[in-house]
């Protein structure tokens, strides 16, 4: 696999070991309860009965088996992690810290569109401002008047555009090389079932092997 499908069966890992983990976390899954109803204490003639709690899960009678397959996925994580890292220390980048770097260079670039699309303007707010006089009796008054909001930009916009400019092609340029080495490296690992596998059909296929 390369490691575009390796990232993708990492992330099945993951989400079966999250839906085993559910499984073992509740504690009505991992314990047996039972009901004994007491009616020989209330009618003398009456039996007492006993009646087990249904369980919340389908594999009530296979919680250790449960609990080795969690232990088998968390083996196959960590040789599938090997695997992973085997491959990216043979490509030609360190993929992971141009990841983040691109990342960097897509976020600075963001920025300086925003302020690259700023422009100049001026407008009027009516009573936008206000101010004391005094008035005919020589008191202090308060009066308002319209604001005229004059707006510039305070940055060398052609720095900023060919820096964006600059960002923009390096991002894609590092985009392009990353995804080609997505496809082409070589994991060196064999999955042990489909990817898209569900929960039960993995287990039953785990189950089957070490029967």
């Amino acid at each position: 696999m390369n490691l575009k499908e390796a990232f993708r069966y990492q992330n099945k890992l993951q989400a079966l070991m999250e839906e085993g983990q559910m499984i073992l976390e509740n504690e009505a899954n991992i314990t047996k309860v039972t009901n004994t109803y007491l009616r020989h204490k209330v009618m003398e003639e009456a039996a007492d009965e006993t009646v087990p709690v249904t369980a919340e899960t389908e594999y009530d009678e296979q919680i250790t088996e449960i609990a080795g397959f969690m232990m088998y996925l968390l083996n196959e994580k960590a040789a599938l992690y090997a695997a992973i890292r085997k491959a990216k220390n043979a490509l030609e980048i360190d993929m992971d810290s141009e990841v983040s770097l691109n990342g960097a260079r897509q976020n600075l670039a963001r920025i300086f569109k925003q302020m690259n699309d700023i422009r100049s303007s001026e407008k009027v707010i009516e009573n936008g401002g206000t101010g004391y006089r005094f008035n005919a009796e020589g008191n202090q008054v308060t009066y308002r008047c319209d604001v005229r909001r004059v707006t510039t930009i305070n940055f060398n916009r052609n720095v900023i555009r060919n820096d964006l400019a600059k960002l923009n092609r390096e991002a894609d340029e590092m985009s392009t090389r990353i995804d080609l080495c997505m496809v082409t490296s070589k994991v060196e690992y064999e999955p042990p079932f489909d990817v898209n596998a569900s929960f039960a059909d993995a287990f039953e296929q785990f189950t089957g092997e070490k029967a």
